[in-house]
């Protein structure tokens, strides 16, 4: 039989859970106390950074700072605020972020406007007929093309140089081919020119009208050729005494070449015009005039019409300086084209003088057909050297003519329009309403 409990344990029991539940609600109070406080905390926190907000705006300390002023415009504060129901809501002003955007836009079309301008400017200081040969690193020298190409499809390895002396040939003008053969590392191959034809070029109106002529290429010595037995074959092609004295267009030489057990083919062009529209007497006048030296050549045009005349001006030790050139239409008779050094340019790249004129040539430009000139003979080498000139007589002022003008005009009015659009992202609503 189980003991009996003294009555102390008896009356203990109901005592314990009567502290348990004094405990359990101390509790419950505590948690809600704390929730409370914590709301509490948040709204005065809210409370205070508005309050400082406000303050520090109207302070004398000065305006913000971009990062903070972009935070104020599109409506960021410290911490989502909670509605009435307890979620957050976004404060973001959709209006100002347009705003902002609108501003980043207008900002990047602006600096386009601008270095448009400027870059301009820039690159038209100087008129066209009067530029730094930088403007012109392809026009440093007359033409002489030369060029490289495998010798046939089959046979890569070996490359076939191809080089002339001109281009354009006028008249009795000779012009002289050269052929030679080479490895990958430029290093001469055996070479053999085995045929050579000239002919009117495909793309000519009734080419194949004429017959084909032979052109010789040697590497004996004579006829042009340099070097005899250097590998190197040259070909001397007249066209006014080898089948094309009243012809005028685009003649093609091809050639077919052997280096060893391979062959291949290639071809050269020279544009030709048998009789002269104009030619160049040699006498060359000098004027400074409206800050800028003029240098005037003799011409006895004997067809009238648009003529574009260009030449290289060396300073005294040779050094490539400007190209010159002239656009305009000539009558028939003695006449002279104008060839102007411009003052600014003499002031800004400081040539040494003399200047000195070389390398002229020119066409007759036709209004229709093929080919589109008819050409000059080519002044070859120095054909005038000028006096001496102090710097005091040429003038700094840039070029002004009126398409620069307009054109000037035209962007600085972009300019003006992104500027104005720029400016306007920085306007408050109210301040554009009437």
């Amino acid at each position: 039989m189980m003991p009996a409990r003294p009555e102390s344990a008896r009356v203990s029991h109901p005592r314990r859970l009567g502290w348990a539940f004094v405990v359990i609600v101390l509790l419950l109070g505590g948690a809600a106390w704390w929730r409370w406080s914590a709301g509490a905390g948040q709204a005065d926190a809210g409370e205070a950074s508005a309050s400082a907000r406000a303050a520090w705006r109207g302070s004398p300390a000065g305006p913000p700072s971009r990062l903070e002023r972009i935070g104020d415009d599109v409506g960021l504060a410290q911490g989502p605020p909670a509605n009435a129901q307890g979620t957050h809501v976004s404060v973001v002003n959709l209006e100002q972020r347009e705003r902002l955007a609108r501003r980043e836009m207008w900002a990047e079309r602006l600096a386009r406007a601008k270095e448009t301008l400027e870059s301009y400017v820039a690159s038209t200081r100087y008129p066209p007929q009067s530029r730094s040969i930088r403007d012109h690193p392809d026009q440093v020298v007359l033409a002489e093309p030369e060029r490289t190409r495998p010798l046939s499809r089959e046979h890569t390895d070996v490359q076939l140089r191809l080089k002339q002396d001109r281009v354009f040939v006028v008249g009795d003008e000779v012009v002289l081919f050269s052929i030679s053969c080479e490895d990958a590392h430029r290093a001469p191959r055996p070479c053999e020119v085995l045929s050579a034809t000239a002919r009117e070029a495909d793309h000519m109106p009734g080419a194949g009208g004429m017959p084909a002529v032979p052109v010789a290429f040697t590497d004996d010595g004579a006829a042009g050729d340099a070097l005899a037995g250097d590998g190197v074959f040259t070909g001397r092609f007249q066209p006014s005494k080898q089948g094309f004295p009243l012809y005028s267009g685009t003649l093609r030489v091809d050639v077919q070449v052997r280096s060893g057990r391979a062959e291949g083919a290639a071809f050269l062009d020279i544009l030709y015009t048998p009789t002269p529209p104009a030619v160049l007497t040699g006498k060359v006048r000098e004027v400074v005039e409206d800050g800028s030296l003029s240098l005037y050549l003799g011409i006895d045009v004997r067809k009238a019409g648009r003529y574009v005349v260009a030449g290289r001006l060396d300073d005294e030790s040779g050094e490539p300086f400007a190209h010159v050139s002239f656009n305009e239409e000539l009558k028939e008779g003695a006449r002279e084209v104008k060839l102007s050094v411009f003052g600014k340019l003499v002031l800004d790249d400081a040539p040494t003088f003399p200047l000195q004129l070389r390398d002229v040539e020119g066409f007759l430009l036709k209004e229709s057909g093929d080919p589109d000139r008819e050409l000059m003979a080519t002044k070859r080498g120095y054909l005038h050297t000028t006096q001496v000139y102090p710097s005091s007589v040429f003038s700094p002022s840039e070029w002004q003519g009126e398409q620069r003008l307009r054109y000037i005009d035209e962007y600085q009015r972009q300019v003006d329009e992104a500027q104005r659009q720029y400016d306007s992202t920085f306007e408050e609503p109210s301040e554009k309403r009437p």
